[in-house]
């Protein structure tokens, strides 16, 4: 798949060529389904609690006398039926985390590359860099990209600058490379890729060398 590469002021510079066993991979929907429901448990806590009647700190004395009154024999004001008490069956702190092979996630992770290329939401990028840490400089390289759209930044590497630019912009996200997942890549309109990234991307998936720098 052929593909035209940008500049920064959202100018074509030149053309690459993306592998097919990434960008035009078998799309799988139930796979990235299940990448994504794996990464929603895991990101849960699991630290709900409610107390049961035997952690409720009220008075042990009988609450009234055993016969006489008319009414229901009870002991304890603890018991799940009355307000204040414990919660029968309630929930207990236990953890969410699922996992998938490596080789399911790499998968679902070129099904959703797939997906972006068919419907032509990848940007390739010549460089990203930014000179001042400014939401405005970043804002601006954004609108030459993709307009007004929502964007997903593909760093290679840590980029002080463009990580506290793109902080303070609500429609970009910057992620690195390493960290790239099928929730991040499908939850943005356009997915912007440097060159530096695409190289990081063959490295992960396909396990290819980095190119070199001339």
């Amino acid at each position: 798949m052929n593909v035209p590469v940008l500049d920064m002021q959202g100018k074509q510079v030149g053309n690459v060529d993306l592998p097919a066993e990434v960008f035009e991979y078998k799309i799988n929907i139930g796979l990235m389904h299940q990448y994504v429901v794996m990464q929603n448990a895991n990101a849960r806590l699991g630290t709900h609690k409610a107390k049961r009647r035997g952690e409720i700190n009220r008075t042990k004395a009988k609450w009234y006398r055993q016969k006489g009154t008319g009414r229901a024999r009870h002991g304890s004001r603890n018991a799940p039926i009355f307000v204040g008490g414990g919660r029968a069956h309630g929930p207990l702190p236990h953890k969410y985390t699922k996992d998938m092979p490596k080789k399911m996630r790499h998968a679902a992770i070129k099904s959703a590359l797939s997906a972006l290329a068919r419907d032509g939401q990848l940007v390739l990028v010549k460089d990203l860099s930014l000179s001042e840490p400014k939401a405005k400089l970043m804002s601006a390289v954004v609108k030459a990209l993709v307009g007004d759209q929502s964007a997903l930044v593909l760093l290679p590497e840590r980029s002080e600058n463009i990580e506290r630019a793109a902080r303070n912009l609500e429609r970009v996200q910057y992620l690195h490379t390493p960290y790239m997942n099928v929730r991040d890549l499908l939850r943005h309109e356009r997915v912007i890729i440097p060159l530096a990234s695409l190289d990081v991307i063959k490295r992960i998936l396909l396990g290819a060398p980095v190119a070199a720098e001339e």
